[in-house]
């Protein structure tokens, strides 16, 4: 790692759009630290990166706790001696009619998709303050739109586009830039393998999938990766939709 060289954390990142996001920044010359609570599929991404020439270090974490939001920064400022980008891009999604929910599966939603992106922005704000860095929190189109048998994942997400308006409100005058970035429908895991529960429309659910075909993760990480870049100097307090224009109308 050079002296100049960016740090960046990226949260989710053993799969998907999170992994596709850390080989983005790893182009612009990045430095990782990867966090996700799959430890072998982390495994394998920072081995893949890191054979790609990318300076990165992998951290097994389960966010859904405060307390291993804030070990996971500090295991990163104590590694790399900085962090100037956080990208809060771990989420999970659970399918059901909105009256058979239970209790463990909402608040798990909520705490990995909305919860962990306050907590590591609490721990993480201090060092991005003092690196003039930047955050960028990976929302998603449900946080726009009403979209049905996921009313949990929509709320978090929903929450987090309001938690970065008030971020960045709060942090007008300091050094740094607080971001969100809103996919669709992605060809990635995140979707794939869940039970879907009996009585589901499936007719209510293909409208929201817009009239392309679902964005590769790579697609949408090249707008993370450049709203989390110098490129992107001026923007701040932005939401950025990519999602392929399902919800233009």
């Amino acid at each position: 790692m050079t002296e100049q060289q960016k740090v960046a954390l990226v949260t989710g990142s053993a799969r998907g759009l999170g992994k596709a996001v850390a080989a983005g920044l790893a182009a612009d010359g990045v430095a990782l630290f990867l966090v996700d609570v799959l430890a072998d599929r982390l495994e394998e991404t920072r081995a893949e990166l890191a054979a790609g020439g990318a300076t990165v270090h992998a951290h097994v974490a389960d966010i859904a706790e405060r307390a291993s939001c804030f070990d996971a920064v500090a295991a990163a400022v104590a590694h790399y001696g900085r962090l100037d980008i956080l990208i809060n891009a771990a989420g999970i999604v659970r399918f059901n009619h909105l009256i058979d929910v239970p209790e463990e599966e909402y608040r798990r939603v909520l705490a990995v998709n909305m919860d962990a992106a306050f907590f590591f922005s609490q721990a993480a704000l201090p060092h991005i303050i003092a690196a003039h860095g930047n955050i960028v929190n990976v929302a998603s189109q449900s946080a726009k739109i009403g979209t049905p048998y996921i009313v949990p994942y929509s709320m978090s997400k929903a929450g987090l586009v309001q938690m970065t308006l008030s971020m960045a409100m709060e942090y007008m005058e300091a050094p740094i830039r607080i971001n969100a970035v809103c996919p669709g429908t992605m060809a990635t895991e995140i979707g794939q393998g869940i039970p879907m529960p009996d009585g589901i429309d499936f007719a209510k659910i293909e409208r929201y999938g817009g009239q392309r075909a679902p964005n590769e993760p790579a697609e949408v990480a090249a707008a993370v990766v450049f709203v989390a870049s110098d490129r992107a100097s001026a923007i701040h307090g932005a939401v950025l939709t990519a999602d392929g224009g399902a919800t233009a109308g």
